[in-house]
């Protein structure tokens, strides 16, 4: 039984350091994945943007309103694509602390709201982690920049 301990040990702690993504590669990945929800949104791909958040995501909008998940989807379900509406990002960048990506920046939205064409600028911040060998926003929140 000794033996059998001292084996599982030695094979966790002798594990191969080259299949852990490096900082640069997981912040390729986030700023790809970034942009890939931006699309996601336009089109109203509801399955994609789903891929990509957590079943608990914490979603705080520019108006500082809460949802979740499911009326986040509910939203992008009962709205139609359209080529006028975009997310923008003008700026991103992550950093990645112990496991944890945290992206931030700029986006833009132009869209139309209630017949009225509009251009919002906001700053982001979202909460990227690997569950499970897959990389998944737990949090996301926007805050409009007003200057």
């Amino acid at each position: 039984m000794k033996i059998l301990c001292l084996l599982v040990l030695a094979a966790a702690i002798l594990q191969p350091v080259y299949a852990q993504e490096t900082n640069s590669e997981i912040e390729s990945k986030i700023i790809a994945m970034e942009k890939a929800w931006n699309q996601a949104f336009k089109y109203r791909d509801a399955k994609a943007v789903d891929a990509l958040l957590d079943e608990k995501v914490v979603l705080v909008n520019d108006d500082g309103s809460l949802l979740s998940k499911s009326a986040f989807l509910a939203i992008i379900r009962e709205a139609k694509a359209s080529d006028e509406e975009q997310v923008t990002p003008e700026s991103i960048a992550v950093h990645v602390v112990s496991g944890v990506a945290i992206a931030t920046g700029v986006f833009r939205a132009k869209g139309v709201e209630g017949g009225k064409p509009y251009v919002r600028h906001n700053r982001f911040v979202d909460t990227w982690v690997n569950k499970n060998g897959t990389w998944v926003c737990i949090s996301a929140s926007a805050t409009p920049v007003l200057h």
